[in-house]
Formats: structure tokens, sequence, C-alpha cells
């Protein structure tokens, strides 16, 4: 009787791998479905920012469009009519404004 009991206790399979691995999975899955693309397009959204000039036309994340009037460490002036400038935070931008295609 003692083999047999022997044999049971020698024949089962750790008992960590298979628990664990679903949430290795879980966390892969996460990574490489939000986390990767978030970081790709914060690091676009950064590069657009530090290469902005005098005279872009942007887009705010409040819907607000403008031209770059002038540029400080971190605050742009952005006219938005003739005689209409606003400072904005860097932040506050979300995208260049592209150029209407004729």
């Amino acid at each position: 009787m003692i083999p047999y009991m022997m044999a049971q206790q020698s024949s089962s399979p750790a008992p960590g791998l298979p628990l664990f691995l679903p949430f290795v999975l879980i966390v892969g899955i996460f990574y490489f479905l939000i986390i990767r693309p978030m970081r790709k397009r914060q690091k676009s959204l950064e590069t657009l920012i530090s290469n902005l000039k005098n005279g872009d036309k942007v887009i705010t994340n409040g819907g607000i469009h403008g031209t770059i009037a002038g540029v400080r460490e971190n605050i742009f002036l952005l006219k938005v009519a003739d005689q209409v400038k606003i400072e904005i935070s860097k932040n506050a931008i979300a995208s260049r404004q592209s150029a209407p295609e004729n």
C-alpha cells in the first residue's frame, strides 16, 4: 500500500504553473492591446508638441482652432481671431490642423 501512495504523490503536476498561466496571459494581452499603443500615441504627441512653431495651425483638447503666435516654456500663445490671443498649456494641444486638400 505504501508504494501505491508514493506513486500517486509523485505523479501530480506542479501546482504553481497552471494557476499563474492565465494571469500571465492576461497581463500580456493588456500590454500589447492597451499599454503599448497608448505609449506610442503619447510619444508621437510629445514629438508633435516639441516641433510646433509660430504659424502652425493647431486644435486644442477643448476643440479650439487657432494659430500659434508665441512659444514659451510651457505655454503657447494661440491666435484664435484677428485681435484675440489666448494662452494655453502645451499639454492642451490635441493635434496639428492639416491643410485642406483642393
